[in-house]
């Protein structure tokens, strides 16, 4: 007989990655060592696992003692970094193993990572990598961006705590989210090849976490 008691995963959130990289906060909601951590999203919602698709455009081994993985991927609104190593050998597998450029969809926790100046670095630690068509990754783009702009429209509706606690941690116009939405609608009618395209990821993002890795 099956028992209903035992632990559930929590659901994984669609996120751009515009949005994503705009976070830093992390909560628990109580003192139980077991609570999970949550991730707050600037659009308002709390997260403790994450479900992206995008182009895989480059892997490196950027560990010391041991394997500990660096993968870049892109959507159409810039860019996640997914780390693995010993402690996720499926991923760090894939990320070995796979030729870039790959249209691939992760499932993995939010990670933050607090630099010595102070800057919070937000990447993924994946669960679960997989190799994906291109229809795949559309489909996402459509369902995140009907998520996204959902996110948006509760973002001031009363009684949403998490939309307070986003307008309180980080005071973002959340209209630059519902931009970002319909450009990556947009690209999808322009079409792409597998070439990783050139989402506006801020630049200076891409060299910064480059410069600072979180902790193997």
């Amino acid at each position: 007989m099956s028992s209903n008691n035992g632990p559930t995963r929590e659901v994984a959130r669609r996120v751009f990655a515009a949005e994503y990289n705009d976070g830093s906060h992390t909560f628990k909601e109580s003192d139980d060592e077991r609570a999970p951590l949550y991730y707050l999203l600037p659009t308002g919602e709390r997260t403790n696992r994450v479900f992206l698709v995008g182009t895989l455009t480059e892997t490196e081994d950027v560990g010391e003692d041991s394997e500990y993985w660096r993968g870049r991927i892109v959507d159409p609104t810039g860019t996640f970094f997914a780390y693995a190593g010993q402690y996720q050998p499926d991923a760090a597998a894939m990320l070995r193993d796979l030729d870039a450029p790959a249209y691939v969809a992760v499932v993995g926790k939010p990670r933050t990572y607090e630099t010595d100046d102070g800057t919070v670095n937000v990447s993924v630690r994946p669960e679960s990598i997989t190799e994906v068509s291109a229809g795949t990754r559309d489909r996402w783009v459509v369902e995140t961006a009907a998520r996204t702009l959902d996110r948006i429209e509760a973002y001031d509706a009363e009684g949403n705590e998490y939309g307070r606690m986003a307008r309180e941690r980080y005071n973002l116009d959340v209209d630059r989210y519902r931009e970002a939405t319909i450009s990556a609608l947009e690209s999808l009618e322009e079409g792409d090849e597998l070439d990783g395209g050139d989402a506006d990821d801020g630049g200076a993002t891409d060299d910064r976490r480059r410069e600072s890795e979180p902790p193997t």
